[in-house]
C-alpha cells in the first residue's frame, strides 16, 4: 500500500478513527485502576481481586500477541480490524451486564485477545498510509487516542462510574469502539499487510530489538506497580480525598497529550534520544514519589511527568519498531505489545504483592528501582 493509493483526507480520517479505538481499548484496560474500590465492593472482593482483572488482561496479551498476530497475517486490514472491534464492542458490553468477578473476567479476557491483535498491528497499518518521512508524525497522531485516554478517558471514566456506577463507564466506552468501528469500515482501505511498505523494519537489527524488548518489560513493570495503586497512593500517602483522584489523573493525562504533541515534532529525528530521556524521567518520577508522596503539591507534579514521559516513551518505542524490526514489523510490534503487557501485569501483580506486606508508600521506591535497570539496559542499545 503506498501513500499514493490512499487520498490524504481519507488517510487522516482511517488513522483518527484507528486512534480512536486504540482510546477505547487503552480506557478498558485501565478502567478498573479508577474504579477499584467501586468494583471490589459491588461484586463483593478484594481490591488485590481487581487488581488481578488488569493482571489477567495483561497475562492474556504477552501469551496470544505473537501467536496470534501471525495467525492473522494474510487478512485485509479493514476486514481483520473491523472484525476485532465488534467483539471488543460485543465483551464490552457484556462487562456491563456481569453479576459476578467471574463473568466479568471472562469479558475482560476476551476483550484482551482484540487487544493482542489490534496493537500489533495497529502502527504499521497507520504508517502505510502515508510516505515514510513523516512517520513519527503519523505515530504520534495515532498514539493521540491513548494519550486522550489518560486525558479525558480514564478520568472521565472514573468519574463517571463514582456518580454513575461502575458499570455505565463501561457502558459508554463500548458505544464509542461502535462508533471507531463505522468509522474504519468507511474510511480504511482493505489492503493486504504485504502490500504495506511499513511491514518491514528500515533498518533490520536483532539485538537492538531485543534491548527494546526487554527495557519495556522493566520500565512498564515499575510503571504500574505504583500506577495500578494509585488511588490508594493519593488518597493513604498523599492524603486527597477518593474524588479528587480523577482530577490527579486528569493532570497526567493532559502532561501526556502535551508529550505526545511534542514528540511528533521531534521522533523523526532523535527517536532514540527521545526513548532514552522518557526512560529516565520515569525513574525520576518513581524515585521522587516514595521521596515525596506526601507533599500534595509534588505529588501532582511527578504524575503529571509521568504522563508526560509515557507519551514520548510509546510512540518513540513504536518508531523504533519500525525501524530496527529484524522481520515483520507487525509481529515485532507484537512482541513489544506483550513485553509492554509483561510490565503491566508484572507491575500489578508486584504492587499487590507488596500492598500488604509493606503498605503503598515502598511500591513507588522499588518500582523506581526495577525502572533504573530498564534504563541501565537501554544504554547498551
Amino acid at each position: 500500500m503506498s501513500a499514493l493509493q490512499v487520498g490524504r483526507s481519507s488517510a487522516v480520517v482511517a488513522v483518527a478513527a484507528l486512534g480512536l479505538a486504540l482510546f477505547t481499548l487503552v480506557i478498558t484496560e485501565n478502567l478498573p485502576i479508577g474504579l477499584l474500590p467501586l468494583i471490589a465492593a459491588d461484586l463483593d472482593v478484594s481490591l488485590t481481586a481487581v487488581g488481578l482483572l488488569v493482571t489477567g488482561y495483561a497475562a492474556v496479551v504477552v501469551v496470544a500477541s505473537v501467536p496470534l498476530t501471525r495467525w492473522v497475517r494474510r487478512i485485509p486490514r479493514r476486514t481483520l480490524l473491523t472484525g476485532l472491534l465488534t467483539v471488543f464492542v460485543a465483551a464490552c458490553w457484556l462487562s456491563t451486564i456481569a453479576q459476578n468477578y467471574w463473568l466479568l473476567m471472562a469479558a475482560r479476557l476476551v476483550i484482551a485477545l482484540v487487544h493482542a491483535v489490534f496493537w500489533a498491528v495497529v502502527t504499521a497499518t497507520a504508517a502505510g498510509l502515508f510516505p515514510a518521512r513523516v512517520r513519527g508524525k503519523v505515530i504520534a497522531g495515532l498514539f493521540a487516542g491513548p494519550s486522550l485516554a489518560m486525558v479525558a478517558g480514564v478520568p472521565l471514566g472514573t468519574w463517571l462510574g463514582q456518580q454513575a456506577g461502575w458499570r455505565t463507564a463501561f457502558l459508554v466506552v463500548s458505544a464509542v469502539g461502535l462508533l471507531a468501528l463505522v468509522t474504519i469500515a468507511a474510511a480504511l482501505p482493505n489492503v493486504r499487510p504485504e502490500d504495506n511498505h511499513a511491514s518491514t523494519g528500515t533498518s533490520p537489527d536483532a539485538r537492538r530489538f531485543r534491548i527494546l524488548v526487554v527495557t519495556v518489560a522493566l520500565v512498564v513493570t515499575g510503571v504500574f506497580a505504583q500506577y495500578t495503586y494509585v488511588t490508594a497512593f493519593f488518597t493513604q500517602v498523599s492524603g486527597f480525598a477518593e474524588a479528587a483522584v480523577s482530577l490527579v489523573l486528569f493532570a497526567g493525562g493532559a502532561a501526556g497529550a502535551v508529550g505526545n504533541v511534542l514528540s511528533g515534532a521531534v521522533l523523526d529525528r532523535w527517536p532514540r534520544a527521545v526513548l532514552v530521556l522518557s526512560v529516565a524521567l520515569q525513574v525520576v518520577v518513581l524515585l521522587g514519589l516514595y521521596a515525596f508522596g506526601p507533599v500534595k503539591v509534588v505529588a501532582v507534579g511527578l504524575q503529571a511527568l509521568s504522563g508526560f514521559a509515557m507519551a514520548f516513551m510509546v510512540t518513540a518505542l513504536q518508531s523504533r519498531i519500525l525501524e530496527v524490526a529484524p522481520g515483520s514489523t507487525e509481529v515485532a510490534s507484537a512482541a513489544s505489545s506483550a513485553a509492554f503487557n509483561v510490565g503491566i501485569g508484572g507491575g500489578a501483580l508486584l504492587g499487590g504483592v507488596l500492598l500488604p506486606l509493606a503498605g503503598v508508600r515502598p511500591i513507588a521506591l522499588v518500582g523506581g528501582l526495577v525502572a533504573a535497570v530498564g534504563l541501565l539496559v537501554l544504554s547498551r542499545e
